[in-house]
């Protein structure tokens, strides 16, 4: 009972998947947590010359990270999901079987979950961007938007990590989307290589003694043999 490398390979990157989106949820959850449940995709930012102090002047909306949130948490679970699958049908049948139907499903799944990730990493990318562009032009003596988190926030806000946590977010959206690409050209591979086998259907005879089909080389003998001398 040995899984087919493709397919063990297709696992690993599943399990990949899993993990980029947990770890996109996690980090957009974080920011959002410490900045007192505001989404700061696109946010702007103010800055308070008496005090020192960093403020939000203009969150974005909360629906924006949770779309984000729920994108990767989608993915992380149908990762799960078929991950769980195919371990349990190997350890109870001793083999794996893939019909052509659940192929044609894993390649549009494939192709959903690349839409919709290009969009998230768009979203982030973008996001990010726009709220760094905010703190560079706001903050004083700043020319990068890590050198923020050293700085001061105006309480209960914890700036401390937001911007190594939206990158990480953005790097793990991008990691997932290359290797949900390479699952579903290995699905297309594996679905050539199953309609690569020719078989030919068998007769009535062939149904007597309880043949469904026999392949193209089997029959060769029977239906090349020599003619015989006269």
């Amino acid at each position: 009972m040995v899984l087919p490398v493709l397919l063990l390979l297709e696992l690993g990157l599943y399990a990949s998947c899993f993990v980029c989106g947990i770890v996109t949820a996690a980090s957009i959850t974080i920011v959002q947590g410490n900045f007192g449940g505001r989404c700061m995709l696109y946010g702007l930012v103010n800055y308070n010359v008496t005090a020192g102090l960093i403020g939000i002047e203009s969150p974005s909306s909360p629906s924006l990270c949770y779309f984000v949130s729920a994108i990767s948490v989608t993915v992380a679970v149908v990762c799960f999901s078929v991950t769980l699958f195919w371990l349990y049908t190997f350890c109870i049948d001793g083999e794996m079987r893939r019909e052509r139907v659940c192929m044609n499903l894993m390649i549009a799944v494939s192709v959903f979950f690349l839409f919709f990730l290009l969009i998230t990493g768009c979203v982030v990318k973008i996001g990010r961007d726009s709220l760094c562009n905010s703190v560079i032009q706001k903050v004083p003596n700043i020319t990068s938007c890590e050198e923020a988190q050293t700085r001061k926030w105006v309480s209960p806000i914890r700036g401390g990590r937001f911007y190594n946590s939206l990158y990480k977010a953005e790097t793990a959206v991008w990691v997932n989307l290359f290797l949900w690409l390479i699952i579903g050209g290995l699905v297309i591979i594996q679905r050539r290589q199953g309609s690569g086998s020719k078989v030919i259907a068998g007769g009535p005879a062939g149904g007597l003694f309880g043949d469904a089909g026999v392949t193209a080389e089997e029959t060769e003998p029977f239906f090349n043999q020599p003619p015989r001398p006269q």
